[in-house]
Order: structure tokens, then sequence, then C-alpha cells
């Protein structure tokens, strides 16, 4: 998959996926890689900068048979962006469609 396309929905769909439930940064790089190939390294720093922008907060909760993990979860500046983003997604995605789909047969 090209590279900039991942680019420019990563940020959306932590933030979607962090909308649902709370999860820790291991587990989303898990639930993304399934459907987008990604590195671990890819969502820290990604993380970092939500954060940093009042779109999650953290808190530590422990796990059993290993250390404590720091969880994820939305805020609801990141909620509401959340559902801005999918929204402005579904009309970008609607209108390169429709002009893939011109002149074809």
């Amino acid at each position: 998959m090209n590279v900039q396309f991942k680019k420019g929905v990563l940020e959306m769909v932590v933030l979607c996926l962090l909308a649902r439930g709370d999860r820790y940064g291991f587990e989303l790089v898990t639930e993304i890689s399934q459907n987008i190939d990604m590195s671990e390294g890819t969502i820290y720093p990604l993380l970092k900068r939500l954060k940093d922008g009042g779109y999650l907060e953290t808190y530590w909760q422990e796990s059993v048979g290993g250390a404590p993990r720091k969880y994820y979860r939305a805020t609801p500046q990141g909620r509401d962006t959340a559902q801005q983003l999918k929204g402005d997604w579904s009309n970008f995605v609607h209108n390169v469609d429709v002009i893939l789909q011109e002149g074809e047969m």
C-alpha cells in the first residue's frame, strides 16, 4: 500500500478505535495491522502527538502475568474529532470514487 495513503489515515483510525474503547499501544498495533501494514514504531509517536494535542489521555493498569500497561483513551475532544474525521473520510472516499468511475463503461 502507498505510504502516503497510510500516513493520512492512521490518526483517524487510532482516534476511531480509541473512541470505541480504551486500548494499550501494542493492542492498537495488532488490531490495525490486521488490515493495514504498519510497524510498532509508527504508533507510539502518533499516540504521543495525539496525547499532547489533548485528543487522548493515558492511565496505567496492571496486566495478568506481566508489567503494567499504559492504556490510551479518547478525550471528549478526541471523540468529537474522530466523528468529524469519519465524516470527512466518507465524503472524501465518495468524491474520489466519483472521479475514478467517470469515463468507465
